[in-house]
């Protein structure tokens, strides 16, 4: 019964914006300060309407003022062929018109016929100018990142992807915001059931804002309860323009320099785009170091807390004297004594994140310093264990991409609580619990854990380990591209040698 009342009153409101007129429309226009009318000609026939706030005003006066000052035009075509501008249209769609002016159009009406009405794109740009990456930072390679524009972002990956089966379909989310998203992929390519799927999960968003690609990715993730995020977020144009390639979709959020890429899985989180450009053994060797990293990240302060409090027979018998050293004026059990430092760094970190960038720098070396210095010596903590946090935080930053980094600082303290109540043995029931939701989760229905599970060996080559380009002829398997194949391996392999 609330679902036929809230569907009535859906209905009730979308006809009565399709039967608000232009002259309705402007009534409510007009109740902001800097919404705009002014009429033009001899006779006063051409009416010019627009939000001074989103409309370059400078280019209203330059072009379209010196070029309709005495026009006395009489047909709507006539007006629109004599406008300096491209991309005009004419319309009568007064949901269209709404839209367009709030978005920094200019909309003309002549001889107040409101039936067809003349809309000019003459947007206000305030956008920044395109800049280096500053998360996912490569010391080599391209030095560009998107910004807050998304017709900029589409820019900088067709200059990466000149194909005319480079699609782009763009769709509104948030019902009070409309948003502009823009799904785009390769046809013939990229899967149909992963476009469609990705199409129809945007479109059914229901929500008042969406304000960043973050908040489409929270909403049509297959599992929105998961701290693992399903789906790439990434401000690299040469990021998505592989991914493209490869058969996977990008979304294009306007306002956000984010690209969202999927499907993935969570072994590509952990590969840089820096690995492409190192020669396949270096990459191989950076990305088993990041994959140690986290390992250790996640489980080496869980394992201090089981080890102290209940398998402290197993520690060597030249470590168990410096341990029991370091220990002896403690007075916290293993676990307090982890959860005050951890505590501090991420107090650490987050002070730095958030306050500018030269005072941030300076609050984490100079804080993590003095505190860890003071711990020790007012005996809260014990100095090996400040050098175990100490690395399972570096080892934490290992990740490149930002939002599986917060991940891992997030699922670390429940493996602390599952050593403090079982020592190892709830190390390994955490792990059990993570990888079986691991094995669960999926990316636009695509297995998360692919190519570990299901197993899959030739997706390997570009996985924990990346061999050679001329080793990867197909391309992966998650993403169900079309094309399968993408290397010419008879021509490409051929080492040719001119020389006479």
């Amino acid at each position: 019964m609330i679902r036929k009342r809230l569907n009535s009153s859906a209905k009730k409101s979308q006809s009565s914006e399709e039967t608000k007129t232009f002259h309705q429309l402007m009534q409510v226009m007009h109740k902001s300060d800097d919404f705009f009318e002014f009429h033009l000609g001899n006779m006063k026939n051409i009416s010019i309407y627009y939000f001074e706030s989103l409309t370059n005003t400078e280019k209203i006066e330059a072009n379209l003022l010196d070029t309709l000052k005495d026009a006395e035009i009489q047909d709507i075509d006539v007006l629109k062929n004599i406008v300096p501008f491209t991309q005009s249209y004419v319309t009568s769609d007064i949901r269209q018109i709404e839209e367009k002016l709030l978005v920094g159009f200019i909309a003309l009406c002549l001889n107040d016929n409101t039936q067809e009405i003349l809309l000019i794109p003459s947007k206000f740009n305030t956008d920044r100018q395109i800049s280096q990456p500053e998360i996912e930072f490569s010391v080599i390679g391209p030095k560009l990142a998107f910004i807050e524009d998304m017709q900029t972002n589409i820019s900088l990956i067709r200059k990466r992807v000149s194909l005319p089966q480079l699609h782009v379909k763009k769709l509104n989310a948030g019902k009070i915001t409309k948003t502009d998203v823009a799904i785009i992929y390769i046809d013939g390519i990229a899967n149909q059931t992963n476009i469609d799927t990705i199409i129809q999960r945007i479109t059914d968003i229901e929500y008042d804002q969406i304000i960043d690609s973050s908040f489409i990715s929270q909403m049509i993730s297959d599992n929105s309860q998961s701290p693992f995020p399903q789906f790439m977020d990434t401000e690299r144009p040469d990021r998505v323009s592989s991914a493209l390639v490869e058969g996977k979709i990008a979304i294009v959020c306007e306002g956000s320099p984010h690209v969202l890429i999927a499907p993935t899985t969570l072994v590509e989180f952990f590969a840089a785009y820096e690995d492409y450009f190192l020669s396949w053994h270096i990459a191989t060797a950076f990305r088993l170091i990041r994959l140690f990293a986290v390992i250790f990240s996640v489980l080496v302060t869980p394992m201090y807390v089981a080890v102290l409090t209940y398998h402290y027979h197993i520690i060597p018998g030249d470590l168990l004297g410096t341990l029991i050293s370091s220990r002896k004026d403690i007075p916290f059990p293993p676990i307090i004594e982890v959860l005050i430092l951890e505590l501090t760094i991420e107090l650490l970190r987050e002070a730095g994140a958030r306050l500018p960038t030269k005072i941030g720098q300076t609050i984490g070396i100079v804080g993590g310093i003095v505190i860890g210095t003071a711990a020790v010596e007012a005996g809260l903590t014990s100095n090996v264990l400040l050098i175990v946090v100490a690395l399972a935080a570096l080892a934490s930053f290992t990740t490149p991409i930002y939002r599986i980094g917060n991940t891992i600082r997030l699922i670390r303290f429940p493996f602390i609580f599952f050593a403090q109540l079982w020592g190892m043995i709830g190390v390994v029931i955490g792990i059990m619990f993570f990888v079986t939701h691991l094995l669960r989760l999926t990316s636009l229905g695509r297995p998360f854990l692919e190519p570990i599970y299901p197993f899959r060996w030739k997706d390997f080559k570009d996985t924990i380990i990346r061999l050679p380009f001329d080793v990867q002829g197909k391309r992966p398997i998650l993403s169900g591209a079309k094309d399968k194949n993408r290397i010419n391996t008879s021509r490409t392999l051929k080492k040719h040698d001119k020389r006479k």
